[in-house]
């Protein structure tokens, strides 16, 4: 029975072993990266960019900015430059292809115009982060190449897709909106969010990313957009755990309340 309902929501496998393989790795290689997040063994960006820096020998670096921009700009070639190397595939592939494009767009006019930086970012993170963007975003649109011409799937999720998308990737960027706003002009130092759904959780920008991504893989439907977004959950629930425990290190007045990721539960 539970095959069943898998089978009605998924395009079968396709015959690639190139994508059966990435769906067991990336779901794998992300929820791994969760769980040392938990551990205290975080990738060194964003709050964790110096974790530790007694215990470890001195790495190169580049600013914040700069980094955030490599991360992001290779993701956002690869899906923008996919409709000219598979044109005329369809309006599923359209829209996960859009939807892609968008995200990491939103990510570099982010990163550009939004966000305030201060502090810096290490290369061994850095590239493997831009390699897992890059590679990720080709696989979801090679694995939704391959859908053409197999049978859709029972169920048709591609609008509730868009939906969630949408409602994801907007709230997303307003409270990554609210945290630029937290310092001033010349204002260094870490403060306690506030507005939006920072009195919930201390990460809604997390959770509202997985709406978008969940979005994405019922956009797509395949087999690998879910398997992609599953390890994405799991990862941010990892961070999104190091994060509340970091803020709760820093701030004697941090509200317990305040959940990590899922109001009032976790």
């Amino acid at each position: 029975m539970s095959w069943f309902w898998v089978s009605s929501i998924v395009f079968p496998p396709p015959p690639s072993v190139f994508i059966g393989a990435m769906s067991a790795i990336s779901l794998l290689s992300l929820a791994s990266g969760g769980y040392s997040e938990v551990r205290g063994k975080h990738m060194q960006y964003s709050k964790f960019w110096n974790v530790n820096p007694l215990k470890k020998k001195k790495k190169k670096t580049v600013s914040s900015r700069t980094g955030m921009l490599f991360l992001y700009t290779p993701a956002f070639l690869a899906a923008v430059s996919s409709l000219a190397i598979f044109p005329d595939e369809g309006l599923r592939f359209m829209l996960v292809d859009a939807a892609l494009s968008i995200h990491f767009f939103k990510r570099v006019l982010e990163v550009l115009f939004i966000h305030k930086y201060s502090g810096r970012m290490v290369l061994d993170s850095v590239i493997p982060i831009t390699l897992s963007y890059f590679v990720s975003t080709a696989s979801l649109i090679y694995a939704q190449h391959l859908t053409q011409g197999i049978p859709e799937p029972a169920f048709d999720l591609k609008y509730v897709g868009v939906t969630l998308f949408l409602v994801g990737i907007v709230g997303n960027f307003y409270h990554h909106y609210i945290l630029s706003r937290l310092r001033g002009k010349g204002e260094k130092g870490s403060k306690i969010p506030r507005g939006g759904m920072f009195s919930l959780v201390i990460c809604p920008h997390y959770l509202f990313e997985i709406l978008g991504f969940v979005g994405v893989s019922f956009i797509s439907q395949t087999l690998y957009s879910f398997s992609f977004t599953m390890g994405t959950i799991l990862y941010l629930i990892g961070r999104s755990y190091a994060t509340r425990k970091w803020y709760l290190s820093k701030f004697d007045n941090f509200p317990k309340e305040v959940k990590c990721l899922i109001p009032f539960l976790f």
